[in-house]
């Protein structure tokens, strides 16, 4: 399922990369294992929302050889730009910044798939955010996401080990897949497809606590207390219909 992801990491030069890009569970391995549930091919246009620093995008612009519109808040489009022409996919990859909150700026029916990787809980966790999105996917297209989760809800019942890293952003965007089928089954515009825990989580958050991010000291203090009992990843799969 990961052949993309493992041939990539062979190389040490690919694994500082990496280290470089990551910021938060290893998003191309993610992508691998979500992106196995589609039929992706090299004529599809992509939204891939939330791309961070483009490992999702790398991922469907070299393995699938789709054209990606790589669109986020947090990092410039020149910096991703810039990291595109590094892995020679700038003829495939489109640099964006957008706040999906506050609408999208592309025409209705646009994208054969909306693609969102450890992104879509933070601007994705309202009723109204999923039908603002429907419109910019063509009829038959897809949207798919993955984000992190937990296997219940704490509600006010967080476990002791957990309450130093529980704040309020974070339990406003880390929820159960229970919790995430609940809201996307109120949506009419869409048929779900697929929502399952995933299989690479505890691969991808491992890969994620070696990366040279600044807080990461603070992840694997979390990561430790945690030990598998709480956290998960979340994919979701849904039909515009």
């Amino acid at each position: 399922m990961y052949q993309f992801t493992e041939r990539f990491m062979s190389s040490g030069k690919n694994i500082e990369f990496l280290k470089a890009a990551m910021m938060g569970p290893n998003a191309m391995r993610l992508s691998e294992e979500l992106s196995s549930h589609l039929k992706i091919n090299d004529n599809m246009r992509i939204l891939d929302l939330g791309c961070g620093r483009g490992l999702s995008t790398l991922l469907l612009t070299k393995k699938y050889g789709a054209t990606v519109f790589a669109a986020d808040l947090w990092i410039s489009p020149t910096e991703n730009h810039e990291r595109f022409q590094s892995v020679g996919i700038d003829d495939k990859a489109v640099p964006i910044s957008v706040d999906a909150t506050k609408g999208l700026p592309f025409a209705n029916r646009y994208f054969d798939l909306l693609f969102s990787v450890d992104a879509y809980h933070y601007f994705g966790d309202t009723v109204e955010m999923l039908p603002s999105l429907i419109p910019f996917v063509k009829k038959g297209g897809y949207i798919a996401v993955a984000i992190p989760g937990i296997k219940y809800e704490f509600g006010d019942n967080v476990p002791d080990e957990m309450k130093p890293f529980w704040n309020d952003d974070v339990a406003r965007t880390i929820h159960s897949l229970d919790w995430w089928k609940n809201l996307w089954e109120q949506e009419k515009g869409i048929e779900i497809i697929d929502i399952r825990e995933m299989l690479c989580c505890k691969q991808s958050w491992d890969e994620w606590l070696t990366s040279d991010w600044q807080g990461i000291e603070q992840e694997k203090k979390m990561m430790k207390a945690e030990s598998g009992r709480y956290f998960n990843l979340i994919q979701m799969i849904a039909k515009v219909i």
